[in-house]
């Protein structure tokens, strides 16, 4: 029996938001997965533990759900006026895959401390007590987000009080607000509509809002399809012919929004677009046993990420959210109650989030210039990971 030895790669294991990921600098990654390609998808692959026909990752880093099989590589930025390049990897499960297509907006709230701490921001941008604002190029979808994050005696902090739901401890708070939000590469709305009938055959045809903005999100209402708005985890991911209905939507939003061109490519694309349905405010309990009221929020919404019902909310979809509720006629913003809105509040299967946006017309097309939220993030684990020599 032949024997390999490990290889050990500096990494950090944080949670920024409701997710969790393996944090790395590019400079430390093998020569070979410093630049895209299958050597840098198979390390990042083994360090996670996929593929695993189980399920669940126990030969690796992830959690077995969409929120904690995620990977990031950073690097001091190429673009101007810019601190810090991001690039995210989804990482599959139970398939060799790892998904580019898009952002994760819950771990941009630990990149600008992660940044800060690996010597990725200037020293001089880093106040010894105050806020540091750290200047992330996106890379992933080529956009600008900006971090605020707090500094306690040259030091990133990342204890506080700030709580978020879907998140059992509190932490300090970290606002990130995402620049131009909407897809730079065409219309925020791809099919020039706010509402579109979306017919995906032998399901059904529904309403849908489909919006580039944060990451492409395509919207139903929960009624339509057969919800209330208010479903927890369990209601949908224990129901196979739901998921796969849910996921065969995707597909042909997909296609309708232009991300591909035949249904058949959705498989390689499972990170983008999101689904989500929403309903009016209405009481719950949360998964933590939270009561959620009406008084609480103005909307209530629901969300898949690589196939499953999230267990809060994507922060990249809670910016799809926020800029669909600021723009009049989008299913998000009737559910919301109609008219125009800066910020909205909204109930997930963990509790509430507020996200603000702004959007406005121009030359006739809606774009959004800014979604705010806050989250916070905290370093679970650091030093090495280590993968088989032969893993790439």
């Amino acid at each position: 029996m032949s024997q390999v030895p490990q290889i050990k790669i500096p990494a950090t294991y944080i949670r920024g938001g409701t997710s969790k990921g393996v944090f790395f600098r590019r400079q430390d990654l093998p020569e070979s997965a410093q630049v895209a390609g299958a050597a840098r998808d198979n390390i990042l692959m083994r360090v996670i533990g996929s593929p695993d026909p189980y399920g669940k990752q126990t030969d690796g880093m992830g959690g077995a759900t969409s929120s904690t099989s995620k990977t990031v590589i950073l690097d001091k930025s190429s673009q101007p006026d810019h601190d810090v390049d991001y690039l995210f990897g989804q990482v599959a499960i139970d398939r060799a895959f790892v998904d580019w297509s898009g952002n994760c907006g819950n771990l941009t709230a630990a990149v600008g401390a992660f940044a800060i701490s690996g010597g990725l921001v200037d020293a001089g941008r880093i106040p010894q007590n105050g806020v540091c604002v750290v200047r992330i190029w996106q890379a992933n979808i080529k956009k600008t987000i900006i971090a605020h994050v707090p500094i306690t005696n040259g030091e990133v902090q990342e204890t506080g009080d700030f709580e978020l739901d879907g998140v059992t401890f509190p932490a300090a708070e970290v606002q990130v607000e995402f620049m131009d939000p909407a897809d730079g590469a065409g219309a925020m709305f791809p099919t020039g509509n706010l509402v579109d009938d979306l017919d995906v055959p032998g399901v059904g045809t529904f309403k849908a809002t489909m919006i580039n903005a944060g990451i492409p999100t395509i919207f139903l209402n929960a009624e339509e399809i057969g919800y209330n708005g208010t479903e927890l985890q369990e209601a949908i991911n224990g129901d196979s012919v739901a998921l796969e209905r849910f996921e065969t939507i995707r597909a042909y939003g997909a296609v309708r929004m232009g991300l591909i061109k035949d249904i058949s490519e959705a498989v390689a694309r499972q990170h983008t677009p999101k689904v989500a349905f929403c309903a009016p405010a209405q009481n719950y309990v949360s998964s933590s046993g939270k009561q959620v009221t009406t008084d609480d929020i103005d909307v209530a919404v629901r969300a898949l990420s690589m196939g499953k019902l999230h267990h809060a909310m994507m922060g990249t979809a809670a910016v799809a959210i926020g800029t669909a509720a600021a723009i009049p006629g989008t299913l998000v913003n009737m559910a919301a109650g109609g008219g125009e809105r800066n910020a909205v509040t909204f109930g997930h299967p963990s509790g509430t989030l507020k996200v603000g946006a702004e959007a406005a017309q121009v030359d006739g097309e809606w774009t959004a210039t800014k979604a705010i939220m806050s989250r916070s993030a905290r370093v679970l684990m650091e030093g090495w990971v280590r993968i088989p020599g032969d893993s790439f």
